[in-house]
């Protein structure tokens, strides 16, 4: 395609339309090369960049970006005072960045951007602030901000403004951009600043105070654990529509045979009576989703609700809610990324509802384009009586998405077994201040086994001791970790990035790998609905002495070793995909699956009854959505098992503080689990020798 095909404008604001959606996707579709210098860059900007990539790939294009990391005060001193080098921190800085995506979107965004890099289709280069004469690094960042689109036949649409590519640039801040087009260019602005970008990209401006770094190679290793195993062919936003079932004029009703427990009317008597206003906290796998339902469907009943608006943290979520709410009569309109898809309908729909022609509304869409503008800017045509739901309500809690809730909608419900942020009060006040307090009862994973709403289960820890070199990398790091601890800052500055690589290593330990395949010689391999949790890590492969994500070699072992009928779902699968894979397990005709994130948050795969937990991050609220996951009631299921493998630390561990905080922390996670499972004795027994081994017997 050419770039004279599209029409663009000679300036984008967002107060007038998405600049996204309206400008950025329809030049990358185009386009056999893109290039972007940008100043402020975060882990967000990779997978915002990524829109439209696909077509790049099908194209044979490529993307050149240069851009600078967020250096603080803290990483420029520890680099001149030597403690690390150069690259190492800045390594460490953007390593972080990646791990704090928040969403499934930005990892699927993302593997498009890691087959390009594979395929030495995209180049990075990072641009530092130095200072001209000691070429010492200087605070501040590199402001200018440049885009270029070239197509097969030479066309140029060049851009400038303030729209950096970060989550504000993109959605949330008021942006503006100007654009020139060479085959409309009498001044050559266009090719002035490709001409710019050239330069900047070979380092020919030496007086600049800029230092331009090839970071390729190590954007490559930092992306391997998100390439996929084919090209995308598709943005994940253009699939993420599809047209609602039922009848415009019918209301929602409770289902026949819908019988609800005694909780959950509890818990929406009390929701009313705060005024349509607070949290449901109930353990996951309670039945969260169906009281929401059951909520909304008494509301219109009752109090002549008109619309219905669920918003959850990913997609494969909001097709899960949508299934659920057709059967409550609901026909939900599912609004994901891409704005073409669903905004025509949702308008129709809502004018519908203005003037009586539908009796009720419902929209089902994603954290993130519920915060997009394009979303943001139609809530103001929704009627007064309007519902809002939060599914894996912690998530809303966070700055921009908090800042995206609307004061307009009175009726206000959130869903999560751990509403609190984890280290992040103010989230939490946030949170609560819109929503609302928690709301009784707590349904806590005792009370729920005691009430039979969730199956008992048997908890197998399973203690996993490192090996010489990663027990040498653990002391390292935990002897310096001790040197930095801030008892009253822990998560941040040095102790941070610290703790991130001991966990990594903690995660990746080999043994764990070892210990999978003795479980799936002996108990797992006759065994249906499984669910195996892998972290994101590298572990080396003993295919060609190589490296390999730690799920696919749990796949390997368990599948092409053992002989399982296993497979993979991660962000590579897609929607189709999963969804397949959900029946299979349900069916049977599956074993099970190996899984890394997308498994944490609201997944419904009742009929699994066995998981296996190589790894979790230090978020409890990660290891309570797990267990929930394999604790739900279904027809003929009577119990389920956790196998949990537990790293103990070497022995020649100094007991620091910080040391014993994290122990602690960590065993009273394990301590809690243990004493809910129907093999309670058995279970701390297991893990007595490591609470007797660190002193920790009070727990």
């Amino acid at each position: 395609m050419s770039l004279r095909e599209f029409t663009p404008r000679i300036c984008y604001r967002s107060n007038t339309g998405n600049v996204v959606d309206d400008f950025y996707v329809p030049c990358m579709e185009r386009s056999v090369l893109y290039r972007r210098a940008v100043g402020y860059f975060t882990s967000k900007a990779l997978s915002l960049a990524a829109r439209g990539a696909a077509h790049l790939i099908k194209s044979g294009g490529r993307i050149q970006l240069i851009t600078s990391p967020h250096l603080q005060e803290s990483d420029i001193e520890a680099i001149e005072k030597g403690y690390e080098s150069r690259g190492q921190r800045i390594r460490q800085v953007i390593e972080v960045e990646l791990d704090e995506l928040a969403n499934e979107l930005e990892h699927e965004r993302l593997a498009a951007l890691a087959w390009l890099i594979s395929v030495g289709a995209l180049e990075i280069k990072l641009a530092l602030r130095v200072n001209p004469n000691t070429k010492q690094l200087v605070r501040g960042i590199y402001h200018e901000k440049i885009g270029i689109f070239a197509d097969s036949e030479g066309n140029l649409i060049s851009f400038t403004g303030s729209q950096n590519e970060t989550e504000g640039g993109f959605v949330d801040n008021f942006e503006s951009i100007d654009v020139y087009w060479s085959w409309e260019d009498p001044h050559r602005r266009a090719q002035a600043k490709a001409a710019d970008f050239d330069d900047l990209w070979n380092g020919a401006i030496s007086d600049s105070g800029l230092e331009i770094l090839d970071f390729t190679s190590v954007a490559k290793e930092l992306l391997l654990k998100y390439t996929p195993a084919s090209p995308p062919e598709l943005d994940p936003g253009q699939l993420a529509w599809r047209s609602p079932r039922g009848k415009a004029s019918n209301r929602p009703s409770l289902p026949v045979n819908l019988q609800l427990r005694p909780h959950q009317i509890e818990g929406i008597q009390n929701w009313v009576a705060a005024q349509g206003r607070g949290i449901l906290q109930m353990a996951t796998g309670a039945g969260k989703t169906i009281t929401a339902l059951a909520a909304a469907v008494k509301l219109s009943e009752q109090l002549g609700l008109q619309a219905l608006i669920v918003i959850c943290p990913y997609r494969h979520l909001v097709q899960q809610w949508s299934r659920e709410a057709e059967n409550f009569g609901f026909a939900p309109l599912l609004a994901f990324e891409n704005i073409h898809r669903w905004a025509e309908t949702l308008a129709i729909q809502l004018n519908e509802v203005g003037i009586g022609t539908r009796a009720f509304l419902t929209v089902m869409t994603t954290n993130s384009t519920f915060s997009s503008q394009a979303f943001q800017s139609r809530l103001r045509y929704f009627p007064r009586n309007t519902m809002i739901v939060g599914d894996e309500v912690h998530n809303l809690g966070a700055e921009g998405l908090a800042e995206s809730l609307p004061d307009s909608i009175g009726l206000r419900l959130g869903l999560s077994a751990t509403p609190e942020r984890w280290f992040d009060p103010e989230g939490t006040a946030r949170l609560f201040k819109y929503f609302g307090e928690v709301i009784e009862p707590r349904l806590t994973l005792k009370r729920a086994l005691e009430l039979n709403v969730l199956v008992p289960y048997r908890y197998v820890p399973i203690l996993i001791e490192l090996d010489d070199d990663e027990r040498e990398k653990y002391l390292e790091l935990s002897a310096k970790l001790a040197k930095v601890w801030n008892l009253h800052d822990q998560e941040t500055g040095s102790a941070k990035y610290i703790l991130l690589e001991r966990s990594r290593l903690v995660a990746s330990a080999r043994n764990k790998l070892v210990a999978l395949r003795s479980l799936g010689q002996t108990t797992l391999k006759d065994h249906g609905h499984l669910l195996v949790y892998c972290g994101d890590g590298t572990v080396e492969s003993a295919l060609d002495d190589g490296v390999a994500r730690q799920v696919d070699e749990a796949l390997r072992i368990l599948g092409s070793e053992l002989g399982m009928r296993m497979s993979r779902y991660t962000s590579g699968e897609d929607l189709e995909e999963r969804e397949l894979l959900r029946v299979q397990i349900e069916a049977g005709t599956l074993q099970g699956l190996v899984a890394i994130r997308c498994l944490d948050e609201g997944v419904d795969i009742p009929s699994v009854t066995t998981a296996v937990i190589l790894a979790s991050s230090s978020n409890p609220r990660q290891f309570i959505q797990r267990r929930g996951r394999v604790l739900r009631k279904s027809p003929g299921k009577e119990s389920a098992t956790v196998y949990d493998m537990v790293v103990v630390p070497p022995i020649e561990t100094v007991m620091s503080e910080s040391e014993r905080q994290l122990l602690r922390k960590e065993l009273i996670r394990f301590v809690e689990f243990a004493d809910l499972a129907t093999n309670s004795g058995e279970a701390r027994a297991a893990i007595f020798p490591f609470q007797k081994k660190f002193n920790l017997m009070d727990i």
